[in-house]
């Protein structure tokens, strides 16, 4: 059974940092692109970042220059260092992992999400 797993949500203050991490694990052939989206009370969810097998990124207009999306293809995982925090930051994080679980089977798969909450 495949898991993406989160963690390193919490709260921080306006202008603090946070590194988050999603580790996928089970029966993973191959993993494609991996991203983080975000989802604030009462707003759709959106897209933070996305990063390819390469290393090549792409990021929403709102976080550039302050957060960062890196990977670690040996360990199956994605993570995200959040810097210069802003109320407006706070969501609940999810990452994303386009996934070879069979033969010919790709799939988007979705962690269980971590609460980020920036707040004095």
């Amino acid at each position: 059974q495949v898991q993406l797993v989160e963690s390193g949500g919490g709260l921080v203050q306006p202008g603090g940092s946070l590194r988050l991490s999603c580790a996928a694990s089970g029966s993973i052939f191959s993993i494609n692109d991996m991203g983080w989206y975000r989802q604030a009370p009462g707003k759709q969810r959106e897209l933070v970042a996305t990063i390819s097998p390469g290393g090549s990124t792409n990021y929403a207009d709102s976080v550039k220059g302050r957060f960062t999306i890196s990977r670690d293809n040996a360990k199956n995982t994605v993570y995200l260092h959040m810097n210069s925090l802003k109320p407006e930051d706070t969501a609940v994080y999810y990452c994303k992992a386009d996934l070879l679980v069979a033969i010919d089977r790709w799939g988007d798969y979705w962690g269980q999400g971590t609460q980020v909450t920036v707040s004095s």
